[in-house]
Parts: C-alpha cells; sequence; structure tokens
C-alpha cells in the first residue's frame, strides 16, 4: 500500500471511530408499576447488603484489635491508647480588600527584605 494511501484509509478509519464514539444514545423508557417495584426492591436490597458489610467490617475490627491487644500483652509491651480523630474546622474566609487599594501579600519570613 502506498503512503497516501494509507494515510487516507488512517483518516478514515479515525472518523468513523470518532463519529460512533460521540453518537447520543437515546434515554431509556420510563418504568412502569413493575419495573418501579423492582427498582425498590433492588434498592432496599443494596441497603441491607451496606448494612451487613458495615457490621461486619466493625465486628473484624474489634476482633483484629483484641488480637493486636492480646499479643502485646504476651509480648510484655504496653497497649496504647487510642487517638481520637476530630475533623478540621473549614478556614475562615480572608476579608476583602477595600475597593481600589492593591491587595496586600504576606511577605514570607525566610526571605530577607529586598533593598532598592
Amino acid at each position: 500500500m502506498t503512503k497516501p494511501m494509507r494515510t487516507t484509509v488512517l483518516a478514515l478509519a479515525f472518523a468513523l471511530g470518532a463519529s460512533v464514539a460521540w453518537a447520543k444514545l437515546p434515554p431509556p423508557p420510563p418504568l412502569d408499576e413493575k419495573g418501579k417495584a423492582a427498582a425498590e426492591e433492588k434498592k432496599a436490597k443494596d441497603a441491607a447488603a451496606a448494612e451487613k458489610a458495615k457490621a461486619d467490617l466493625a465486628a473484624a475490627t474489634d476482633k483484629m484489635v483484641k488480637n493486636r491487644d492480646a499479643n502485646l500483652k504476651k509480648a510484655g509491651k504496653p497497649i496504647p491508647k487510642p487517638t481520637p480523630v476530630v475533623a478540621a474546622a473549614p478556614p475562615a474566609p480572608a476579608a476583602a480588600p477595600a475597593k481600589g487599594a492593591p491587595a496586600a501579600t504576606p511577605a514570607k519570613a525566610s526571605e530577607p527584605a529586598k533593598k532598592s
């Protein structure tokens, strides 16, 4: 195959692929009563599964902590106290400079003052 023909074929393949990628699928049809009931049932099953997974995780975590504490006690090491986790407070909004005044930029403490 010659170089111009190969370039043309590749350009056409790219254009076809791009047009397929940009095609818009039609929206799904609205649910009927049976579909709505099935969706509600699935939602309830998913919620129950999430609760079970959460309970299983809590049980596994408790088992792991008890095992660690027993191993530390057996080794004669002190058991560390749990560290409370506190969410960080959101930063306070900065005050807006007065209209027409230049915005003040704080100087870095590590940089020496510039001399003119």
